[in-house]
């Protein structure tokens, strides 16, 4: 494919960041339609029900006919709240489609690009589909193994502390890394924390950004705050359920569990009984019920026990680590609770990103493929 076409298709993923706080669970896409070297219409997913990013270029332009349309995603060939992309492409005379990724959700997974071919359309698809991937990692782990992508945020010391041995940790980092976070909770569908630190700290785990923050035109919606509580210990006075959104608590099944979850949904929380890992609810059972929900990203902002285990479960995805220039000393607490025993046992994370955050440094971190 043509330099024009990667700077076609390169403005297609700009377009879709448009809908990166908004789109889910819809998959964020964007569209570039042009007419030779010309573009002449675009668009991007509005929230979900609203128009896909095929829909939003075509409605703005009246002729199309002989064009070329870059999408960031498979074109969908199915009736979901919206009609099926595909055929509109086909329907305005659009001639040649490039497309940077299939879409593995098993509803399209081909048979977008199978029916603009069978149109006649000229079909090229796997252009930037690297960066396509990413820019949709939460949907597309969500599709092809059933889960979100699970990010883990920590705000540490540079030795390594979260919290003094009393539990106090506000602030360790500065205004502008917690405005940072900010941003982090926006383009989650999910943000979970473990009864310890609603219990310390009473958090309000809401987005308090607004859409002209982060540069997008649709509102911001508030993710679910999921509270890992396995005995049921949270209080229906919780500052959280006083916050708008939803209110999720895990918990594990047991005498008196029924009972004691009864104050807690009339007081507007919304109750899930889930199986035991050992002594603890299983994460992954949790996550495969977020999945159900349509989460396609969960921020996890926890301890060190709650985010702890879902490294040591296998269920990390990304570390994001805000490093204070700081020293907590010895007694304070430390970032994870792991059961790493000898050096060889480590686990191996690949730095991804690493830049400076007001006086903070934020250092963006994925385990290695064979974790």
């Amino acid at each position: 494919m043509s330099s024009l076409d990667r700077q076609m298709m390169s403005r297609a993923l700009q377009v879709a960041a448009k809908g990166r706080f908004t789109s889910s669970p819809n998959p964020a896409v964007g569209c570039v339609i042009a007419m030779a070297d010309k573009v002449v219409a675009e668009g991007y997913t509005r929230p979900a029900g609203g128009n896909h990013a095929e829909i939003e270029a075509l409605q703005g332009c009246a002729d199309v006919a002989g064009g070329t349309a870059y999408v960031s995603l498979e074109p969908c060939s199915h009736q979901g709240k919206t009609g099926p992309c595909a055929d509109a492409l086909i329907a305005a005379g659009i001639s040649r489609v490039v497309i940077a990724c299939e879409d593995p959700n098993p509803e399209v997974a081909g048979a977008g690009i199978k029916k603009l071919k069978d149109a006649g359309l000229d079909v090229q698809v796997g252009l930037l589909e690297e960066q396509a991937r990413e820019a949709n990692k939460g949907f597309i782990k969500r599709q092809e193994q059933g889960t979100p992508w699970v990010t883990v945020k920590m705000a540490a010391s540079l030795d390594g502390r979260t919290a003094m041995a009393s539990g106090q940790s506000q602030w360790i980092t500065t205004p502008a890394s917690r405005a940072d976070v900010q941003r982090l909770r926006a383009a989650s569908c999910a943000i979970i924390t473990g009864i310890g630190t609603q219990l310390m700290d009473d958090p309000s785990l809401t987005v308090r950004i607004s859409h002209a923050d982060v540069d997008v035109e649709d509102e911001l919606r508030q993710p679910l705050r999921v509270v890992v509580d396995g005995q049921l210990q949270m209080s229906s006075t919780a500052r959280m359920l006083q916050q708008p959104g939803d209110t999720l608590i895990a918990t594990l099944d047991g005498p008196g569990q029924r009972d004691k979850s009864a104050e807690l949904v009339a007081a507007g929380a919304e109750v899930v009984f889930l199986p035991a890992l050992g002594e603890h609810i299983d994460l992954q059972a949790l996550l495969l019920n977020l999945a159900d929900r349509g989460c396609n990203q969960v921020l996890v902002e926890a301890g060190a026990g709650l985010a702890g285990g879902f490294i040591a479960e296998g269920l990390l995805d990304e570390l994001v680590c805000y490093w204070a220039p700081k020293l907590f000393g010895h007694t304070a607490r430390p970032m994870f609770n792991l059961p790493i025993q000898t050096i060889d046992a480590h686990l191996a994370l690949s730095v991804q990103d690493i830049r400076q955050i007001g006086e903070d440094i934020r250092v963006t971190l994925r385990p290695d493929k064979d974790y």
